[in-house]
């Protein structure tokens, strides 16, 4: 069965003022879009991965037959990225994390502003295109991460291995329109969009 690009589930201009309608109308429609069609037709040379579920090919990439490999890795990628980060925000201006989430983030990064500077630093500084994370590492701790280009902590090829709870896309697409190449401005911006709840509830979920 072919993969599919779903829904974006709000608004395009959900997000103002912080992320502008234009950016997010064509980072779905277009960019997201993309990886799913060329998804699609990388996995016409995968063998038996190609009737697969994006967490699988996610999880095994370096198992797929190398034909399909690179395709699979960046597109599938693509689309479970974006498919995960869509999910994670709505607007919620000033918005922090509570309960366990905001319990395991004071005890693994000291307070809830460490883990920002932390977070916006691994997106600020993540050389060129990719992404930035924040992950439940293989110990069981909170870790923030960043991956190249469509790369993610739960591919068995990461350098740092982990269960996503938030991510930010630090692709130019995701921002440029808004903020040009201030890369850090879009970052800060991003904190007013975060979907705590969300992220709390993964965080309960996988912990």
């Amino acid at each position: 069965m072919a993969h599919k690009l779903n829904d974006l589930g709000y608004a395009f201009d959900a997000l103002e003022p912080f992320i502008d309608a234009q950016t997010m109308e064509i980072h779905h429609d277009k960019h997201h879009a993309a990886y799913v069609n060329n998804l699609n037709t990388a996995l016409e040379q995968a063998g038996a991965y190609k009737s697969s579920d994006l967490d699988e090919l996610i999880t095994q990439i370096s198992k797929i037959p190398e034909a399909a490999r690179t395709g699979v890795r960046n597109n599938g990628g693509g689309h479970w990225n974006h498919s995960f980060f869509w999910t994670l925000m709505k607007k919620n201006e000033n918005g922090r994390p509570a309960g366990k989430l905001a319990d395991a983030i004071n005890k693994d990064f000291g307070s809830f502003e460490k883990f920002k500077e932390d977070f916006k630093k691994a997106g600020a500084t993540r050389f060129g295109s990719g992404w930035a994370w924040l992950i439940i590492n293989q110990e069981g701790k909170l870790a923030v991460c960043s991956t190249p280009n469509q790369d993610n902590p739960l591919m068995d090829i990461a350098e740092v291995k982990g269960q996503p709870i938030l991510a930010v896309d630090v692709w130019e697409h995701a921002y440029y329109l808004k903020y040009q190449n201030r890369r850090p401005d879009y970052l800060e911006a991003f904190f007013n969009v975060v979907n705590w709840d969300k992220v709390s509830g993964l965080y309960e979920t996988y912990k």
